[in-house]
């Protein structure tokens, strides 16, 4: 029975992911996106070198469709929930690791360091998968300074678009909306970081998401880049 149970909930996992799939997908089809910042990122893709580049959890959408085919890693978490986003973020071409840094905690953090020291980049939700929403968390922080690898903060807007009714109030733009995508300059996480630097490091990338954030949104709303 159990044995049952979990095949159905794989079947389940895949037909909610390739519809989940389409759906993005096709939107992001439309969209008519803004990108800035993206050269660096290209370059540790070329290169092999590592990266972190985070974003909020609710703003995955628009760069899953435009980093769709790269190889870019990305952390999804254990949950019934990860394993459909697991499915999506397969089919745009992604590279998954199952876990999350608040399940599993520090073990995938070290997984995911791993990755990034031999080349990886990883795309992160540092509020994510529980939030609370637009919270920096210290996993990303550990996973860089592990990697010796920079931190690239991003911010996504969409116009119109629709916000739902969920923690991270997760952002589907309209179909045709216009959308921006934005990458701001890295981070770095000094070796010898303590508490406090962790602190004051999630306070700066938490400010840098957000104000990249505001100015994505107002360049979806017609504000000149």
């Amino acid at each position: 029975m159990v044995v049952e149970s979990s095949e159905r909930e794989k079947r389940r996992a895949k037909r909610l992911g390739w519809l989940g799939y389409t759906l993005a997908r096709g939107l992001g089809r439309t969209l008519r996106l803004y990108v800035a910042g993206w050269e660096p990122i290209e370059r540790h893709l070329q290169e092999g070198t590592g990266a972190v580049m985070v974003s909020w959890h609710g703003r995955t959408l628009i760069p899953a469709n435009y980093m769709r085919g790269r190889g870019v890693l990305a952390m999804i978490s254990l949950s019934r929930d990860g394993d459909i986003q697991n499915e999506i973020f397969t089919r745009f071409g992604f590279r998954t690791l199952r876990g999350s840094t608040s399940r599993g905690g520090v073990r995938a953090a070290l997984e995911a360091a791993r990755e990034v020291r031999k080349g990886a980049v990883l795309a992160f939700t540092p509020d994510g998968p529980r939030g609370p929403s637009g919270k920096f968390q210290p996993g990303a922080l550990l996973i860089a300074q592990k990697a010796r690898a920079p931190i690239y903060p991003a911010g996504i807007g969409a116009h119109p678009r629709i916000l739902l009714p969920t923690w991270d109030r997760y952002l589907i733009p309209l179909p045709f909306a216009r959308a921006a995508f934005l990458i701001g300059e890295p981070v770095w996480v000094p070796e010898d970081a303590d508490k406090d630097d962790f602190a004051r490091l999630a306070e700066q990338l938490e400010n840098a998401i957000n104000a990249l954030q505001d100015r994505a949104e107002a360049i979806a709303r017609g504000a000149k880049p």
